[in-house]
């Protein structure tokens, strides 16, 4: 085990709460899946539901080790080629999408071959985070008129944004606060930031005002977040509220230590409790105590991205973790949000807890990322150390041959190569031997 843990390259405090967070996920999936279980199969077997986390976690996994071995530099490139095809993803999503689970969105698509569902916002959000960071990292070096980051910049956001937005408001939200941050961060001039978030917000209402009078015209996901919204602040009685109150009902039973591990009650009574709803099952089995854990982890990781950002060489890899591991933090802070009412129910999972594969593989991927910046960190560190100590062994060197502190063995092997070496014998090939013979 040491050995392996040696073998792990980048901030090994990163990987020690990946893995702290994944040990975590596995009982209140295991116990927050029996009404999956029952629905499904009728059985309640949720050994099943156990084996499967288990091998998204472990994909997941061996998914960061993978992406933490190449050099983040190379994502500048990827970021550029994949960003169309996400695109077409989406596109092809927004038609083609199905529902899973019962969650009432049409999100993911079916990958052929495997029977895998994949939800393919969570791709975009990682690949678009990554193009993002590279502009903003170019931009330093060649200063852009704003006209210039309308078409190379936000154009792309906004068409991914607005791909994302019918199926998915929570998601395309989430993603367009973590861009405004992202080059807030990266220096872009606030003037223009200040048009660009005036523009968005305009774009948005006009959205909406258009899916009021043309219903038929876009998905009827459309309806279901506008009228989460409205329902939010009007308090009015349908499903979300339903979940809330199980919710909220669960946490309150939780107490200060909990019910047990295991032992929730409303795991059979609330809509996603394995996903949308996990931190509730977290709460009312492990209490206030199993919860302020959870956050407590989440919040450590925020600090050390902030850690590993300020140690980035490159101003790429700053932006980077920043793009990448924020986006981690805050959608976990908006999951445990939602579970006490304080945010309208929004689908966003509990990274690296709720159950699932794509939004697991996808923060594996995020994180994989991030570790390879950490990871180039010390390669550097570790040049400069050793670059570090064969100057100063150069250096002793010069002092001692300028205080005439040379050392006895060298100086007489250094004799030896110099001076030429007789025998008394002659050895050499004589030509007159042949004559002398005779």
């Amino acid at each position: 085990m040491k050995e392996l843990i040696n073998n792990l390259k980048g901030d090994k405090v990163i990987w020690a709460f990946i893995a702290l967070l994944a040990l975590i996920s596995f009982m209140p999936v295991y116990s927050a899946s029996s009404n999956l279980a029952y629905s499904a199969n009728g059985s309640g077997n949720t050994m099943s539901f156990l084996i499967k986390h288990f091998a998204h976690v472990g994909i997941g996994f061996l998914i960061v080790y993978m992406v933490h071995k190449i050099p983040y530099h190379y994502f500048k490139a990827i970021s550029m080629i994949a960003l169309p095809i996400v695109g077409l993803l989406l596109l092809y999503t927004l038609f083609q999408g199905k529902t899973i689970g019962g969650a009432n969105a049409s999100r993911w698509i079916q990958i052929p071959f495997v029977g895998i569902s994949f939800q393919t916002s969570t791709l975009a959000s990682m690949v678009l985070m990554i193009y993002v960071a590279r502009y903003l990292a170019k931009k330093r070096e060649v200063e852009d008129t704003f006209q210039k980051s309308v078409i190379e910049l936000w154009l792309p956001v906004f068409a991914v944004i607005m791909l994302i937005l019918p199926a998915n408001f929570s998601t395309a939200a989430l993603i367009f606060l973590m861009v405004v941050m992202l080059v807030f961060v990266g220096k872009y001039p606030l003037k223009y930031l200040g048009i660009v978030i005036g523009a968005g917000v305009v774009g948005l209402t006009f959205f909406i005002l258009v899916a009021k009078a043309f219903p038929d015209a876009f998905p009827n996901r459309v309806d279901t977040w506008v009228s989460r919204i409205e329902n939010f602040t009007s308090d009015k009685p349908d499903e979300d509220n339903y979940q809330i109150e199980k919710a909220k009902i669960a946490i309150a039973t939780g107490g200060i230590y909990g019910v047990g591990p295991g032992k929730s009650i409303q795991k059979n009574f609330l809509p996603q409790s394995s996903s949308d709803f996990i931190y509730a099952i977290i709460v009312e089995e492990n209490g206030l105590l199993g919860a302020l854990t959870v956050m407590f982890l989440y919040i450590m990781l925020f600090i050390r991205f902030l850690i590993a950002s300020h140690k980035a060489n490159t101003l790429f890899g700053k932006l980077l973790v920043v793009g990448l591991g924020f986006p981690i933090v805050f959608q976990a802070l908006i999951n445990m949000a939602v579970a006490v009412e304080l945010l309208p129910v929004t689908g966003q999972t509990l990274p690296l807890i709720s159950s699932g594969g794509s939004s697991i593989w996808m923060t594996c991927v995020s994180l994989g990322i991030i570790l390879s910046v950490t990871k180039k960190d010390e390669e550097i560190a570790q040049e400069n150390l050793e670059k570090a100590q064969r100057e100063e062994a150069l250096q002793r060197l010069i002092e001692r041959e300028m205080n005439g502190e040379n050392n006895p063995e060298e100086e007489e092997k250094v004799a030896n190569e110099k001076e030429p070496q007789y025998a008394i014998e002659d050895v050499s090939d004589n030509p007159m031997k042949a004559v002398m013979g005779k």
